[in-house]
């Protein structure tokens, strides 16, 4: 599955669309994704670091595999926070 997280851009054909970060943890939980693009401001205070921190978290107890990840995000200290989580994870990964 590839997972889109954005509030306001629609998903590419394709993609699974989640507009909140609870929406994409949830799908994270009950599906296998094997891509992932982030947008970081998901409206309101709502954005989807966590979602990078949970599987960076997921990554480090081995509990998820690889995945491709890109960020869309046209707010640079989140693509930089998003960044530095998904990096961890490929190193956790890699490991």
């Amino acid at each position: 599955m590839k997972l889109w997280i954005d509030d306001i851009r629609p998903a590419p054909a394709g993609w699974v669309w989640a507009k909140t970060s609870g929406m994409a943890l949830s799908i994270l939980n009950d599906y296998h994704v094997d891509e992932i693009s982030f947008d970081h401001d998901l409206g309101g205070e709502d954005t989807a670091y966590p979602v990078a921190c949970f599987i960076e978290e997921q990554a480090y107890g081995g509990v998820n595999n690889k995945m491709i990840w890109h960020i869309h995000s046209a707010n640079p200290v989140g693509v930089k926070n998003i960044r530095s989580a998904m990096e961890n994870a490929d190193k956790y990964w890699h490991k």
